[in-house]
């Protein structure tokens, strides 16, 4: 068995308990009830009925800590303790079209971490109707269920498969997608875009995507994923290649190799 601390299993057991419910509600897809949130952008009981059983159980866990959550917005906690980021339901579109490749993104973001700064602790991405369990600790690697994790080690652009988020109504900017697309799609094997950013970086770890690109994503999309590929040996940055950048919703992240040609690439497009 792999030792993993009790924060893991804490979170964990929150994705597994809401899991029976998503996965109920994901073979009645069409009996669903939703509602518009924003153009082209839904939420859906499930997503709600998610969020509202992992909080629970996180809460239970840990009462004092604060929780940052993709619809219940912010619940306060002590502001020395870590806070708990959570994504219920990554990839609902996909969930209310019936396509099975989503997820639930949970991260623990202690506010004391190197130099002081805020730093991604725990993370955990888990696909309910795998019963994939991607997690990560802080100088303790990266594993699916009990299997450690490397990334990729394909070395040339033109053997790599790519993963990417396309900007769609209400988000993104296509123009500047296009010029990256148009950059990078040449140079490579393959590109990819399933709609979970959070299990695009999973797989990033796992190496069965070697790198992964997108923008206008936001900060519970992604907290977990990024934890996932640098403790895989991968690197995560902005387009500029700054690590500290990706609060504007940047993320490009790949092996070593890959991601110095991937971000070439990407920022060359973006200067043109």
């Amino acid at each position: 068995m792999v030792s993993h601390s009790g924060l893991i299993t804490v979170m964990q057991k929150a994705a597994r308990k809401a899991a029976p419910r998503m996965r109920r509600d994901f073979n009645e897809v069409e009996l669903l009830q939703v509602s518009r949130k924003g153009p082209a952008d839904f939420v859906s009981m499930a997503d709600r009925q998610a969020e509202k059983t992992i909080v629970e159980e996180l809460r239970r866990a840990r009462p004092d800590w604060a929780l940052t959550l993709e619809e219940g917005g912010q619940i306060e906690g002590d502001p020395d303790k870590p806070r708990f980021i959570v994504d219920p339901l990554d990839g609902t579109t996909n969930f209310l079209h019936g396509i099975p490749h989503f997820s639930i993104s949970i991260a623990v973001e202690d506010p004391r971490g190197a130099q002081g700064k805020p730093e991604i602790t725990q993370a955990l991405v888990y696909q309910p109707l795998t019963d994939e369990s991607f997690w990560a600790e802080k100088g303790r690697g990266t594993w699916l269920n009990e299997r450690r994790l490397r990334v990729s080690g394909r070395r040339n652009l033109d053997e790599a498969l790519i993963a990417t988020g396309v900007p769609y109504l209400g988000h993104g900017d296509s123009e500047r997608f296009q010029k990256v697309l148009a950059a990078v799609g040449p140079e490579v094997a393959g590109i990819r875009r399933y709609g979970s950013a959070a299990l695009d970086l999973a797989w990033v770890a796992a190496g069965r995507y070697d790198g992964f690109w997108e923008e206008d994503l936001q900060y519970w999309d992604v907290a977990a994923g990024i934890l996932l590929v640098r403790e895989a040996g991968g690197f995560v940055t902005d387009f500029r290649g700054a690590e500290g950048g990706l609060a504007k919703g940047q993320v490009l992240a790949a092996s070593s190799e890959i991601h110095s040609k991937l971000h070439r690439l990407v920022a060359k497009a973006l200067r043109a």
